[in-house]
């Protein structure tokens, strides 16, 4: 019998535990990606691999786990035992991004497989050519990373030494090994916490609660997909340039079909794969199309196998969504900014108070070198300086400096100070950019302008991402925002401007590093934003005196 209050106690257990364990990795790894900016996953899953609960840290990883979790029962069957911690990033079966590094535990009632407790988060670096990870000259998926199919780090408790140091062998930082056990120590709380749940309550009660749970929340998505007035809606975006081929452009295309209660995003008319950096599997894709649809339905919803199941993907292989092996993929997380605004165009016309202007796209810097005062290698993506603003909406502007779609506010900024220790950099300027908000009835948010003096010299920066060939789109008659930018000036005083996709190496201390993150869309005619917000925008610089007169008619006195 299934007891309504039991029901919200599980499913709010479930929460807590994942929750319990993102906060155990905040605390425990070492990276600046995961320890401040948080780019990981926590999750629960039963026994088949299905989604109990997640915590997404990162929006991009909502659906980054349970699949992955389904190829490890198919790899191991009946040889999965109590004490086993498997590991996995590998893109051809089902991970997202070679550098997202999962962690698998499983977890046993009285010998029974009940579940699993998993953490995915991005490693500073996973071998391959390039430190770091991202190497924008790549073809194929050797040339990135180290391929991890799904292997057991520990079997029955014990460690298999061999398979940990020839992992670790093939990685330049000993800093991810020490991050890899505080993911295994995640799962392990995850191990405990749904252990003493399932015998407080007991195996019957908590498969039966389970099943409702997933029922409930099935019916939960459903009614939202519901409220969609059936039809066929399609959307297109494009993106620019593939990291070999300058000017080269490939078109995103979705068809989304709405039909009573089901919904069916079809993106077979996209671009075929490029032979160069940028391609995506259909993880990362599938995630893409995940979170994008979230943005637009109840926020209440609970995160698990029911909240999926009434979603349909299509996404053929051999698309630049989902590359056919052995191609290169490690941009394919950073396809989503294009991926959603196909989604939100589409639906534009027939959920227009639910969708948003577009994003600040992803252009992104990552530093490696060595620290002049350590004598260490780092690694850093400046967090700082990516994150632009959100497009608006019916109702509210944008979000000022939330960050691509991708993160929606989940990658967090690195602390100042933490920065300038854990580099040799230092930050000169890090402030809102003004008229960076797309114009409108609500305004997109605001973008931000960074300057950064690099203090090593030889330092390597690869550059990845988009934004810098067309600016966020508005919608309903509001205006786009502007253009991402980075730039270089040396210390002679030679400025140089790099390629979306690119790889330069041997900086000089005394550069100084330049980006403009761009801002977000407005949403409908800028004429009618209330004029008393426009001065108050000018007061506070968000935008200028000119931008108030062009765009919203509002002309300020000297």
């Amino acid at each position: 019998m299934i007891d309504k209050i039991l029901l919200s106690i599980f499913q709010r257990s479930f929460k807590s535990i994942t929750d319990e364990m993102s906060i155990s990795l905040t605390k425990t790894t070492r990276s600046p990606i995961l320890c401040e900016a948080k780019d990981f996953v926590t999750g629960l899953y039963d026994a088949e691999g299905r989604m109990l609960e997640q915590t997404e840290n990162l929006p991009i990883l909502s659906f980054s786990l349970g699949p992955v979790c389904k190829v490890i029962l198919e790899t191991y069957g009946d040889e999965i035992y109590p004490g086993d911690v498997i590991m996995h990033n590998d893109v051809f079966s089902m991970g997202n991004q070679n550098n997202d590094v999962a962690v698998f535990k499983p977890i046993f009632h009285n010998d029974r497989l009940i579940g699993w407790a998993a953490a995915k988060g991005h490693q500073a670096d996973i071998g391959g050519a390039v430190q770091g990870g991202y190497n924008p000259n790549a073809t194929e998926v050797w040339q990135e990373a180290l391929r991890i199919p799904a292997v057991k780090l520990y079997e029955k408790g014990n460690l298999r030494k061999d398979v940990w140091d020839l992992i670790f062998a093939n990685i330049r930082l000993p800093m991810v090994a020490e991050d890899i056990k505080a993911q295994i120590g995640a799962c392990t709380l995850g191990e405990r916490r749904l252990q003493a749940l399932v015998g407080k309550y007991g195996i019957e009660c908590f498969e039966d609660h389970k099943t409702e749970l997933f029922n409930s929340t099935e019916k939960m998505m459903k009614k939202e997909i519901q409220s969609i007035p059936n039809g066929v809606y399609e959307g297109a975006s494009r993106v620019y340039y593939d990291g070999r081929h300058p000017g080269t452009e490939f078109p995103i295309h979705v068809k989304i079909t709405v039909e009573d209660e089901a919904i069916t995003f079809d993106f077979s008319e996209s671009s075929p794969q490029t032979n160069g950096f940028v391609n995506g599997t259909y993880t990362s894709t599938c995630s893409a199309i995940t979170l994008t649809f979230l943005q637009m339905v109840n926020p209440d919803i609970p995160h698990n196998e029911g909240m999926i199941k009434p979603l349909k993907y299509i996404v053929p292989e051999g698309t630049i969504l989902n590359a056919s092996y052995p191609k290169a993929t490690t941009f394919g997380n950073h396809l989503c900014p294009q991926v959603a605004d196909a989604i939100f165009k589409a639906l534009s016309s027939a959920i227009p108070d639910k969708v948003t202007a577009g994003w600040g796209h992803l252009l992104c810097s990552l530093f490696t070198g060595i620290h002049p005062r350590t004598g260490r290698k780092y690694v850093d993506i400046n967090f700082l300086g990516m994150k632009g603003g959100s497009g608006a909406l019916k109702g509210d502007n944008g979000y000022d400096h939330i960050g691509m779609i991708d993160a929606s506010g989940g990658v967090l900024d690195q602390d100042y100070e933490m920065y300038e220790q854990q580099t040799p950099h230092r930050i000169i300027k890090h402030e809102y950019q003004k008229d960076s908000a797309g114009a409108g009835k609500w305004r997109g948010g605001l973008g931000v302008e960074t300057e950064i003096r690099l203090g090593a010299d030889n330092t390597t920066m690869v550059v990845f991402g988009d934004g810098d060939k067309a600016a966020p789109y508005g919608l309903f008659g509001g205006k786009g925002s502007i253009l991402n930018k980075i730039s270089l000036e040396y210390p002679d005083g030679k400025e140089f401007v790099p390629m979306s996709k690119d790889l330069i190496e041997g900086i000089p201390a005394g550069t100084i590093y330049y980006q403009v993150a761009s801002g977000g869309g407005g949403f409908g005619d800028p004429k009618e934003r209330d004029t008393e917000k426009v001065v108050m925008d000018v007061k506070n610089e968000v935008c200028s005196k000119e931008t108030a007169k062009e765009d919203y008619g509002v002309e300020i006195a000297e």
